[in-house]
């Protein structure tokens, strides 16, 4: 793959709806078809916005003042992309991502309220034109999703800790941002076995990006 661009995708969706599940079994189908896979997830994703995601997901809910919480995904994200998503692309390698700017928009802005033309300006600012190639939006109700984090272990769990509310306007976001940008975004049902989904994972890639559903 020397010489040409890799491809960017990222996965979306509320809590306990799988992304890391799904993103383990296409990043092994991927590599089963010769491709050259990173892996990698926001916030974090290099070692100075592991240190800012230390920040967002432990600790208190209202720990942050909602704008704030925004400026440090949109810090994260730069270095990430930065250090480690620009750079593998550029070597050919396919990038798959838990998560990216449509968790930021949904999360800070219809979870949380901050003003969406505060969050275009700060995207314009620290990742510009730069957009993924695919998006998968793993689709689940909310309370299923949290459900299925009940006994997930660890600390990291401040996004979880908020209301029901709060994750009905993530789900709400997330269908929206789908419905504005079809061309990119592509819907799947994560409520069902792990396999079913996968094969919808597959699938999109192979219609969206041509590479072997197989």
């Amino acid at each position: 793959m020397a010489g040409t661009r890799g491809r960017f995708i990222t996965f979306e969706g509320g809590e306990g709806a799988g992304k890391s599940t799904q993103i383990r079994l296409l990043a092994e189908h991927l590599r089963g078809l010769g491709r050259s896979v990173a892996v990698t997830r926001e916030p974090g994703g290099s070692p100075g916005a592991e240190e800012i995601r230390n920040l967002l997901v432990t600790g208190g809910t209202g720990r942050w003042r909602p704008v704030t919480e925004a400026l440090l995904h949109y810090a994260s994200r730069h270095e990430h992309l930065q250090v480690t998503v620009l750079p593998a692309l550029a070597a050919g390698t396919w990038v798959l991502c838990d998560r990216f700017a449509d968790s930021t928009r949904a999360y800070q802005g219809n979870g949380l309220g901050v003003p969406f033309a505060v969050l275009d300006a700060l995207h314009a600012q620290a990742v510009g034109d730069f957009r993924p190639d695919l998006t998968l939006i793993l689709d689940i109700d909310p309370e299923a999703g949290l459900s299925r984090t009940s006994d997930r272990p660890g600390a990291e769990d401040r996004y979880e800790r908020m209301g029901a509310d709060f994750h009905r306007r993530l789900r709400d976001g997330f269908l929206d941002i789908a419905r504005r940008e079809p061309e990119r975004c592509v819907v799947i049902d994560a409520a069902r076995p792990i396999d079913a989904v996968q094969a919808d994972v597959r699938g999109a890639v192979m219609s969206r990006l041509g590479v072997g559903a197989a």
